[in-house]
């Protein structure tokens, strides 16, 4: 497994481009995609010679990272791109991971599955199999 984002629920969308920008240097890499399962809207930036950071917005009050974007947000997860998600979900969970969303198409990966878990140490883990990201900027 390598590491293939972190992510960061942000109040707005808008708003956390402009920080991640004037901040830390980083580019918008994809535009705005709403995953609807998750009920969020996320955007990936990137910078030469560092981790690809994903922004995640809530879509409502329905969504599970509503609250953290009340409280100003902050980092939320992991993601780890594996050779094959469920192998790598089936060890994680008999090591004592518990998921949160079993595998499921991710819009931002152009339907590619994506699965959520909750591993020891307080670890919020996305897994992927794909490095494809939907609605790049060229």
């Amino acid at each position: 497994m390598v590491v293939d984002h972190i992510a960061f629920v942000v109040p707005s969308i808008e708003q956390g481009i402009l920080q991640w920008r004037r901040d830390f240097g980083y580019e918008q890499m994809t535009e705005p995609v709403e995953n609807s399962r998750q009920k969020v809207k996320v955007v990936f930036m990137r910078k030469d010679g560092s981790v690809v950071v994903k922004l995640v917005e809530p879509c409502g009050e329905a969504s599970p990272v509503f609250r953290a974007a009340t409280r100003g947000g902050g980092i939320h997860h992991i993601c780890f791109r594996c050779e094959e998600l469920k192998p790598t979900l089936d060890k994680l969970v008999a090591d004592g991971a518990r998921v949160l969303a079993p595998p499921q198409p991710g819009e931002a990966f152009e339907g590619e599955d994506i699965a959520f878990l909750f591993c020891r140490n307080g670890l919020n883990v996305e897994l992927i199999e794909t490095d494809r990201k939907a609605r790049l900027i060229p």
